[in-house]
C-alpha cells in the first residue's frame, strides 16, 4: 500500500490485540469480562449493520455483548426504563445508544440517562465536561480513533496548524479539543466559515467530518498536510466516498486516510477499548 496512506484496518487490529489480551488477564484474575450493551430503536439499515460489526468485534476480543432491538413504537419512557435496567446491571459496563432514534425520542433526554460510568460513548455531559478539563474519563470514540492513528504513525502534532472541518458533538467539538490537548493551534471552520479555502490552504493537520462527499479538493490543500477524513458518503453509484476528493489531494498530502478503510474501523475499536477501560475502573 502507498505509504501515504494511513491504514485504519491495521491500527485497529493492533489497538483490538491490546484490548485481547487485557481483557484474558482480567478474565483470568477477577474472573470478569467487560460487558457491552447495545440499543437499537427501529429498523434503520446502518445502525443494524454497526450494531453487528459491533457484536462480531466483541466476540473477537472476548467482550461479552447483548443488544435490545426495539420497535420504532417503543416510548420514550419504556426505553428510559431499559437504560435503567442497563444502568443497574453489573455485568454490564458499556451502554451504546444507536442514533438515530425516532423522531418521538429526544436524544438528549435518552442519552444523559446513561450512566456516566458506561457512556462509552462519551456522550454524557459530565464526561464531555471531563473532557474538556483535560481529565477524560471516556473520549468519543471517532476523535478518539484519530488522535491514535496519528500517534501511530508517529505523526507530529505539537505545534502544528489544526484545521478540523466540522462542529458536531460526536466528531469536530471533542476532535478539536484532542488536538488542542496535543499543543496544536486549532481552527474550526464550518458551514458559515468566510475564506473556508484560505484557512485550509494553511493547515498542516485536516480533519474533514462535514458530511459532503469530495468537498475539500486539491486546491484546498496544501502541499506536506496530513488530512484526516471522517466522513463516509454514500453516492448515486452506491460507492462509499469521503469528505475528500481522495485521488486527487492524496497526490500532495504527507499522510491520508482512505474511506472506507480509514477512520471506520477505529470507531468500533475505541467503543471496545472504553468498555475496557469502564471494567477496568470498576475493579480498581
Amino acid at each position: 500500500m502507498n505509504d501515504k496512506i494511513i491504514d485504519g484496518k491495521l491500527v485497529s487490529a493492533n489497538i483490538r490485540e491490546k484490548i485481547k489480551e487485557k481483557t484474558k488477564a482480567i478474565k483470568d484474575k477477577y474472573s470478569k469480562v467487560p460487558g457491552l450493551a447495545a440499543v437499537l430503536v427501529g429498523e434503520d439499515p446502518a445502525s443494524q449493520i454497526y450494531v453487528r460489526n459491533k457484536r462480531k468485534s466483541c466476540e473477537d476480543v472476548g467482550i461479552y455483548s447483548e443488544e435490545h432491538k426495539l420497535p420504532e413504537s417503543t416510548s420514550q419512557d419504556e426505553l428510559l426504563e431499559l437504560i435503567s435496567k442497563l444502568n443497574n446491571d453489573e455485568k454490564i459496563n458499556g451502554i451504546l445508544v444507536q442514533l438515530p432514534l425516532p423522531s418521538h425520542i429526544d436524544d438528549s433526554k435518552i442519552l444523559n440517562s446513561v450512566s456516566p460510568d458506561k457512556d462509552v460513548d462519551g456522550f454524557h455531559p459530565i464526561n464531555a465536561g471531563y473532557l474538556f478539563e483535560g481529565k477524560p474519563k471516556f473520549i468519543p470514540c471517532t476523535p478518539h480513533g484519530i488522535i491514535k492513528m496519528l500517534e501511530f504513525y508517529n505523526i507530529d502534532i505539537e505545534g502544528k496548524n489544526a484545521v478540523v472541518l466540522g462542529r458536531s458533538n460526536i466528531v469536530g467539538k471533542p476532535a478539536a479539543i484532542l488536538l488542542l490537548q496535543k499543543n496544536a493551534t486549532v481552527t474550526i471552520c464550518h458551514s458559515r466559515t468566510k475564506d473556508l479555502e484560505d484557512v485550509l490552504k494553511k493547515a498542516d493537520i485536516i480533519v474533514a467530518a462535514i458530511g459532503r462527499a469530495h468537498f475539500v479538493k486539491k486546491e484546498m490543500v496544501k502541499e506536506g498536510a496530513v488530512v484526516i477524513d471522517v466522513g463516509i458518503n454514500r453516492l448515486d453509484t452506491g460507492k462509499l466516498a469521503g469528505d475528500v476528493d481522495f485521488d486527487a489531494v492524496k497526490e500532495i498530502s504527507s499522510f491520508i486516510t482512505p474511506v472506507p478503510g480509514g477512520v471506520g474501523p477505529m470507531t468500533i475499536t475505541m467503543l471496545l477499548w472504553n468498555t475496557l477501560t469502564s471494567l477496568e475502573k470498576s475493579i480498581s
